[in-house]
């Protein structure tokens, strides 16, 4: 068997933890290799080996049947290997073009020479429907453009094995159809993709083989057309994981969320539209109501006025009968609010921070944590170990790992495990299972349906139509800025929902389907 990659008893270590455990990948050129398994299996770091982000202690690898010696980015490059992170490495106040460029400009007498480049881009954006703007500034264009940049840097280059890490986590389901299109036109090609996830449903649209990895070891290699869902996930977690969400009858009691008359301006300069324009609804206790809308259509900005992130033109903010509309930030947090929020880096951790510390992030200026200015380290780490334990967050030295070092998904349980220990009154939940493996959404689900049980307020804002359908109790559609339909979600169809979503049909919101 001709195998373009083949990386053979790879062994990486940490301190503290072995993330890959004699682990053997194989892929034919030409295939779509998935590598499945949960956060923190060792998917990312098996990946950054092949890279050469990472040194092996034990292993070899083989390009083209060739041993290879990849000692950084740049020697990979150089086998023709290219890989998109999941958290995107572009230049943020530099455009598409020079970012596609970066590292093999062309240059002529201590000039660069844009315009063959130009040329060569505008080509490849063509030949594989990667529709960009070269002039585009990376900081004004969507997450799934910026995607898009990532692989055309990589085509630029001409690399033949392409790693895309976690693509579709940070993707709406448009975008992820459109990134399974480009996948397909890029095997016909010729090249090889390994694909790293944990969403099943991808694994069996787009991926030839599969290779399923359970906390740094290899537990099996298959071909994906004749395997089911539920066995793949069994390979993965180790056990059977229920895929439906299991709740009784909604009981809501009193208001503890109401929202009025909200408008948001749009912070684009030349936009006169109101990105949040006259919205009022209501949360009651003992209900899960989800914001279903395309992304882009002012969910965001919803949240961020809601949570005091963003400032209102007009509108007011109630919570418990009381109006924090002028209310900090921290007010609201002590007053029984809590946000899982969707851009995890930017609002929801301090990446250098410790794991423990970023657990009480909200209360570490409460008694609870602190006398006279300073931190009771050891009632910090009491109650992170606590936390850590009750949520399966993986982490190389527990409670004193630096957050930067741990996987996205184990970054997500640290802020969902901080957000609902508060016994929150309301707890905002933004697309709180993004980049979680099966094992995790499950147990996210299972904590949303306990907390609405409880008593409390859950305002869910999700992309993912299935997970909408099945956990919200009541579903509000936003279009433009806009709710147009106030839904039962046991009495709509996800077609019905889809002709919300896109602005095709509305309901007076104040009319209950």
């Amino acid at each position: 068997m001709d195998y373009i990659i083949e990386m053979l008893g790879i062994t990486k270590e940490f301190p503290g933890i072995i993330a890959n455990d004699d682990v053997t990948l194989q892929v034919k050129k030409g295939e779509i290799h998935a590598l499945l398994g949960e956060n923190g299996a060792g998917k990312s770091t098996l990946m950054s080996v092949l890279f050469g982000l990472y040194q092996p202690e034990k292993g070899i690898i083989k390009i083209k049947g060739q041993q290879a010696n990849i000692k950084s980015p740049l020697d990979a490059n150089a086998y023709g290997i290219g890989m998109v992170h999941q958290h995107f490495k572009l230049v943020h106040n530099f455009t598409v073009l020079q970012n596609i460029i970066l590292g093999v400009e062309t240059v002529k007498n201590g000039f660069l020479k844009m315009d063959e480049a130009r040329k060569k881009v505008i080509e490849l954006s063509d030949r594989y429907n990667l529709k960009v703007d070269p002039d585009a500034f990376i900081s004004d264009i969507s997450v799934g453009m910026q995607q898009r940049v990532e692989i055309l840097k990589m085509l630029y280059r001409n690399n033949e094995i392409l790693i895309l890490d976690e693509p579709t986590a940070v993707l709406t389901p448009q975008e992820i159809d459109d990134l399974m299109n480009v996948m397909r036109g890029l095997v016909k090609e010729g090249k090889s993709i390994v694909f790293i996830t944990h969403k099943l449903n991808e694994i069996k649209a787009v991926a030839d083989r599969c290779t399923v990895l359970r906390r740094g070891k290899l537990i099996g290699v298959v071909d994906v057309a004749p395997t089911d869902v539920e066995t793949m996930s069994e390979m993965m977690v180790g056990r059977k994981v229920n895929l439906s969400i299991e709740k009784a009858e909604a009981k809501p009691k009193d208001t503890v969320l109401h929202v009025k008359n909200l408008i948001v301006k749009s912070k684009r300069q030349g936009n006169q539209k109101n990105v949040i324009d006259n919205v009022s609804f209501e949360v009651r206790r003992g209900e899960i109501v989800c914001i279903a809308g395309i992304d882009g259509n002012g969910q965001s900005e919803l949240v961020q006025a809601i949570t005091g992130l963003l400032q209102l033109e007009s509108g007011s903010v109630h919570m418990n009968g009381e109006d924090i509309t002028k209310r900090s930030i921290r007010y609201r947090n002590l007053h029984g609010l809590s946000h899982i929020p969707e851009d995890r880096h930017r609002y929801g951790l301090v990446l250098d921070y410790s794991l423990s510390e970023n657990l009480i992030l909200q209360e570490y200026s409460t008694k609870t944590f602190q006398k006279a200015g300073f931190l009771k380290k050891n009632e910090v780490n009491t109650y992170a170990d606590k936390l850590i334990k009750e949520y399966d967050i993986r982490s190389s030295q527990g409670a004193l790992t630096r957050t930067r070092s741990m996987s996205g998904g184990n970054q997500q349980k640290a802020i969902i495990a901080r957000e609902v220990s508060r016994t929150p009154d309301v707890l905002i939940a933004v697309q709180p299972t993004r980049g979680l493996d099966v094992g995790a959404i499950e147990m996210i689900h299972k904590q949303l349906v306990k907390e609405r049980d409880k008593g409390n307020a859950v305002l869910l804002v999700s992309l993912e139509l299935e997970e909408v359908m099945n956990l919200s109790d009541r579903i509000l559609v936003i279009y433009e800025g806009e709710i147009v339909a106030d839904l039962n979600a046991k009495d709509v169809t996800m077609r019905d929902l889809g002709l919300y979503m896109s602005g095709s049909k509305r309901r007076d919101p104040s009319l209950k389907a």
